[in-house]
């Protein structure tokens, strides 16, 4: 019992910091695994850590089974990418949430329920749009690791990124539902989805609320790479899945900083005919005119934010 004792003493003097990284099999698309070499910094909200030269940023609100975008989650959100930037060890950023089966379930009802004017409505939209923006426009690649329920302004947030991972699973689902509630969406994700899965596939999730599975997603080019679920092991199938989209997000995030891996935007044929058609203005007005009558019979005009 002394020797053991003697022993776990000695173990706990071994500090972490010296562990610099630690390979395990490696795992599908030539990623290899990596423990954090930084401590975490932890807001209400959000918590960062470190791993190698990329920064996770895990979006997970206490007491809450989902996350939603509220003022005060925003500017943790914004706050996060700005210490990404000024960091110059770190070479690129990846979005994830601590819940399992959502990423970010939209905007917060009550934010917008205590909203009296519209020019208090404008405001928050506005800001949304500002930081969207910056996440957007950073140079160094933030990657979306996405596994459960990615909708409105999680979609949004998404689309902001520069590179989206997601589970291949049923929970998984990304979409604008907030339109069938009289919900614009605001945060430019209505100018983001067409140049990534073009005009007419973009206006159909706009339009109609519905929402698409992973895969789905991945013909339709909001995301970027697919991620199988694991099964049970050491720790549930969700905390196991979650922990390898992580290590697959880190690993594209890497590859993303070095050049090594380029997104794929390129266009079909189709697209690009598509795109040159929408140059012309009455090509465009048949397609808003057709999009529009579809709406009106699918809701008989009791829905009116699609219109807007």
């Amino acid at each position: 019992m002394a020797a053991a004792c003697r022993l776990f003493g000695t173990l706990e003097k071994v500090s972490l910091s010296n562990i610099k990284q630690f390979s395990l099999p490696a795992v599908s698309y030539g990623h290899s695994r990596f423990f954090s070499t930084e401590p975490a910094a932890v807001g209400k909200h959000t918590k960062t850590k470190i791993v190698n030269d990329v920064c996770v940023i895990t979006l997970d609100s206490p007491g809450v089974k989902v996350n939603s975008l509220s003022k005060e989650v925003m500017k943790e959100l914004q706050e996060a990418v700005d210490s990404v930037q000024r960091n110059p060890s770190v070479k690129a950023a990846v979005l994830i949430s601590g819940k399992p089966g959502c990423f970010i379930a939209g905007a917060d009802i009550g934010m917008l329920e205590s909203c009296k004017t519209y020019e208090e409505v404008h405001q928050i939209s506005r800001e949304g749009q500002q930081i969207l923006n910056r996440l957007e426009s950073s140079p160094k690649p933030v990657v979306a690791a996405i596994m459960g329920s990615c909708l409105g302004g999680g979609l949004e947030v998404a689309l902001a990124c520069h590179y989206r991972v997601a589970v291949k699973d049923r929970k998984t689902a990304l979409g604008l539902p907030e339109v069938m509630l009289g919900l614009l969406p605001g945060g430019g994700g209505t100018q983001r989805l067409p140049k990534l899965a073009g005009i007419p596939a973009a206006l159909d999730l706009e339009l109609t609320g519905k929402t698409v599975k992973a895969d789905r997603a991945k013909k339709m080019k909001i995301v970027d790479l697919l991620v199988d679920p694991l099964g049970p092991g050491l720790g549930t199938p969700e905390q196991r899945t979650m922990e390898y989209l992580e290590e697959i997000a880190v690993q594209s995030a890497r590859d993303l900083a070095s050049g090594e891996l380029k997104a794929d935007r390129k266009k079909s044929l189709m697209d690009k005919i598509m795109n040159l058609a929408f140059q012309y203005d009455w090509v465009k007005d048949q397609v808003f005119k057709k999009a529009k009558g579809q709406v009106m019979k699918l809701t008989g005009g009791l829905y009116p934010a699609p219109l807007k």
